[in-house]
């Protein structure tokens, strides 16, 4: 394999960072960019002076020589891209959610392992300094035993735009919780060591951003607010909330708590921003000590970079396929207990 991987990134919203990362990377280049619009495509290939752009992605895919096809589509994208990647003998580096469903997750991992390529999903979340900080000292057992999490992201008022894709479930497979909650949901779980889950219990509901879209005579057919419950095969719990739209006093909310049988951890953000602090809360000797963690500026590599690295390296990387599986089923988890209003067991990962 040759140490510079040539990386094409099909959606330039989300994507037009995923281009700026694996065109800084000194192994890796971005020679072909494909959106459906003509202005993205020209704003962005000029700036980093990509001369490759495409507005078909199989075109692209068949005719470019990559190593890397980089996915930040609408979600209902994800799979069909993937495979079609894999088909070519690529890499592949999908935007989270995984995919629409568990179903299609399996597909896109099964696939993979069959082409012999690598599937990364972009859990960025786990990728800054605060967070490897953290896990560290989980890791070094710092916590003990942990036995509860709870994480969230809350926002009082952010719908994406009615009309669009992301309201759309037939295009995102869901609002608020397979937005902006499989965020923090896959945090704690990487902070937890990706325990197993045995059961899910989940509502739904659509109270505030359905009335604002009919306001506006525009489609939105997603949840606003979702809230989860997950039980492990360890005995631990975990609580999951994540909404576009709810009566809270912060504009942006974002907090993943665990407790220890040593200590606690919490992150949040402070002030509704995307700046975090985090805290360790233990007990020694009788005393309780609040520990601030301020992490120097290490050299933690960003999710595409990382990515690269691993690839260029032929070592392990994070924020798997199969990782990316076990979110993909309790999102499907919650969504179905809310349907059906009972418990949903998990299945054998």
């Amino acid at each position: 394999m040759s140490d510079l991987q040539r990386v094409g990134v099909i959606g330039l919203g989300i994507g037009r960072n995923h281009v700026k990362s694996f065109h800084s990377h000194e192994h890796s280049e971005v020679v072909a960019i494909c959106d459906q619009s003509e202005a993205r495509l020209s704003e962005i290939g000029d700036e980093h002076k990509i001369s490759a752009r495409y507005r078909d992605a199989a075109e692209m895919i068949a005719t470019e020589k990559l190593d890397i096809v980089a996915i930040a589509t609408p979600n209902k994208l994800h799979k069909p891209l993937t495979l079609m990647a894999f088909e070519a003998g690529c890499h592949v580096f999908c935007e989270k959610p995984m995919a629409m469903n568990t179903i299609e997750a399996r597909e896109m991992l099964e696939a993979g392992r069959v082409a012999g390529k690598r599937l990364m999903i972009n859990f960025g979340f786990r990728f800054s300094p605060q967070s490897w900080a953290l896990k560290k000292e989980v890791d070094r057992g710092t916590l003990g035993d942990i036995y509860y999490a709870r994480t969230q992201w809350l926002r009082r008022r952010g719908m994406p735009g009615f009309g669009g894709w992301f309201g759309t479930k037939a295009l995102s497979g869901g609002g608020a919780l397979i937005d902006l909650g499989v965020h923090r949901l896959d945090l704690a779980l990487w902070l937890m060591g990706y325990p197993r889950p045995v059961w899910v219990m989940g509502s739904t509901y659509n109270h505030i951003a359905s009335d604002l879209a009919k306001q506006q005579g525009k489609a939105f057919d997603v949840e606003d607010f979702a809230v989860g419950l997950v039980k492990f095969d360890n005995g631990a719990t975990l609580e999951i909330e994540a909404s576009w739209a709810g009566n809270i006093a912060e504009r942006e909310l974002m907090q993943t708590r665990l407790l220890g049988s040593k200590a606690g951890l919490l992150q949040q953000n402070i002030n509704g921003t995307y700046e975090f602090e985090a805290k360790i809360y233990q007990e020694r000797d009788g005393s309780q000590y609040d520990m601030e963690l301020r992490p120097p500026v290490p050299d933690v590599p960003g999710a595409a970079a990382h990515f690269v690295d691993a690839l260029v390296n032929d070592t392990p990387h994070i924020a798997t396929g199969e990782e990316g599986l076990i979110v993909m089923e309790l999102l499907d988890a919650i969504y179905e207990s809310s349907r059906s209003g009972q418990p949903v067991q998990i299945s054998a990962i």
